[in-house]
């Protein structure tokens, strides 16, 4: 396993990864604007559960196909493209849930969002090039299996993840009970979810290798 001091220096630039804003934060604090703080925990445990599958991708080499056959790599990124397009529509098409937590759990299974957290991870092929570049840095070959470490960097990563998110989602909670009394917004929430999905699609469709 990694040392001490290796840990330290990683946790370190996970720090700086994940306060840094980018779209898994603004999914997870307009998951939880939308739909309460439960909802917001299980988008992040799904982006969590992708962040391992990439890391045990890399770690048997699996993501290096990107490297080696860049059309693999524009494949996933139009196949995301397209899963945040179709996001944002059935968004767009649901109920309106308002702030209510009872009718936002009724209208959106756990299941469901969960799955959209990792799925919306996964078709991320930067998420997997960066876990690609990144991750052997802090790994050994002398330090024991190439899995084991990898999976206790991305452990470190996603705790840190879950600290700094936690907080995402504390406080777009409170802005969320704070307008709970403001029932004229009607579809607002939709909106506001769907107009993320897709700037993430968008993201995904205009953005490059590097």
């Amino acid at each position: 396993m990694p040392d001490f001091s290796t840990l330290m220096l990683f946790a370190a630039a996970s720090v700086v990864l994940t306060a840094t804003p980018g779209p898994d934060m603004l999914l997870i604090a307009s998951r939880s604007i939308s739909q309460g703080r439960s909802a917001g925990f299980l988008t992040y445990l799904g982006i969590a559960l992708g962040t391992y599958c990439h890391a045990l991708a890399a770690a048997l080499a699996l993501a290096q196909l990107f490297v080696a056959v860049p059309i693999a790599y524009e494949v996933v990124r139009w196949v995301g493209c397209a899963y945040l397009l179709y996001l944002a529509w059935k968004t767009l098409r649901s109920k309106p849930a308002g702030f209510a937590p009872d009718a936002s759990l009724k209208q959106f299974s756990s299941r469901r969002i969960l799955g959209e957290g990792l799925a919306t991870n996964l078709l991320n092929p930067k998420m997997a090039l960066f876990v690609l570049a990144l991750f052997p840095q802090f790994i050994r070959p002398e330090a024991g299996s190439m899995i084991g470490q990898t999976l206790m960097l991305a452990t470190v990563l996603n705790g840190i993840g879950f600290i700094v998110n936690g907080a995402v989602i504390l406080l777009s909670n409170h802005l969320r009970q704070r307008a709970g009394g403001l029932v004229r917004l009607g579809k607002l929430p939709q909106y506001f979810l769907a107009g993320v999905f897709a700037g993430l699609a968008c993201r995904v469709a205009l953005g490059s290798r590097n």
